[in-house]
């Protein structure tokens, strides 16, 4: 069964002017992650703006990112949500090069755990692929507690979870009592390097879309236990991370990338681009940043 340890980057879809998908530049988004130090790729997480994907738009983007990597890196695939039976057709169709699945726990509905677990139960039987479990409350408005994601664990093509609960305490605990071989990624930029120093095993990013060469240097010295390079590069980072959150994300990112000449800032309604202030600063950090290169 894969692990997915490392950086890893939850891409960006890039949008021409006119709404529709820009493969050109999705395509050199891909490139910039290979040559940049990425260990491996996330397709259509919400960083990708997948709620307002179509099925057909959803699976061009992860066709074009399978035939730009071409075996380069592990991919992983978002297939998430809230009604777990619909969930089974989405398997049937999935293409080869697919290494694993990212899958949300369910939003809205705000199920208590027995459900989150059959949940993930029921799903994990749609599939022979990884699986990694995403916990992100501020977004499903329900926590995966320590015991849920342990219990979760247990099941055979269950590998890892990315975590973005925020909840420090908690992530330790599943580091602590984790079975071996079960991964811990980090699901918030600025975590990350405290917690691969707690244990933590990579990350899922969105600052690495703009800057994988620098974010994939401070995880990987992190992962080596070079703690003066990894606090550096993650203190370098560090502003830039806040500021692409702070309007919501991928407002932010985006225009570090369009500033990087990758593509446009353009989003889908109802996320709104940055406000003129905060992009003027995004745009020195990035500035700093790239100069560093």
């Amino acid at each position: 069964m894969k692990t997915f340890n490392g950086s890893g980057v939850a891409l960006v879809t890039p949008f021409l002017q006119d709404g529709n998908i820009d493969l050109k530049a999705l395509q050199q988004l891909v490139l910039l992650q290979i040559k940049g130090g990425t260990d491996f790729l996330v397709v259509q997480g919400t960083t990708g703006e997948s709620p307002t994907l179509s099925q057909d738009e959803k699976r061009l983007v992860l066709d074009t990112v399978l035939e730009v990597n071409n075996g380069q890196l592990p991919v992983v695939y978002g297939v998430g949500g809230n009604n777990t039976a619909a969930l089974e057709s989405l398997f049937q169709h999935l293409p080869s090069g697919v290494d694993g699945i990212l899958s949300v726990s369910p939003y809205y509905n705000k199920p208590i755990q027995k459900g989150i677990v059959a949940h993930f139960k029921q799903v994990a039987s749609y599939t022979d692929l990884p699986i990694i479990l995403y916990n992100v409350p501020g977004r499903t408005g329900s926590n995966m507690s320590v015991d849920t994601t342990l219990e979760l664990a247990e099941i055979s093509n269950v590998v890892a979870v990315k975590e973005a609960s925020g909840h420090m305490e908690q992530i330790m605990d599943i580091i602590r009592l984790r079975k071996p071989g079960f991964g811990v990624l980090s699901g918030d930029d600025n975590l990350t390097m405290p917690l691969i120093a707690a244990g933590a095993d990579g990350v899922i990013s969105v600052v690495a879309n703009a800057f994988p060469e620098r974010f994939a240097t401070m995880v990987h010295a992190a992962m080596e236990g070079d703690f003066s390079l990894a606090r550096k590069a993650h203190y370098d980072l560090f502003k830039v991370t806040q500021l692409f959150f702070e309007e919501g994300n991928p407002g932010g990112v985006k225009v570090a990338l369009a500033s990087r000449e990758l593509m446009q800032e353009t989003m889908r309604m109802p996320l709104h681009p940055v406000s003129a202030g905060l992009r003027g600063r995004i745009q020195a950090e990035t500035k700093r940043l790239l100069a560093g290169l």
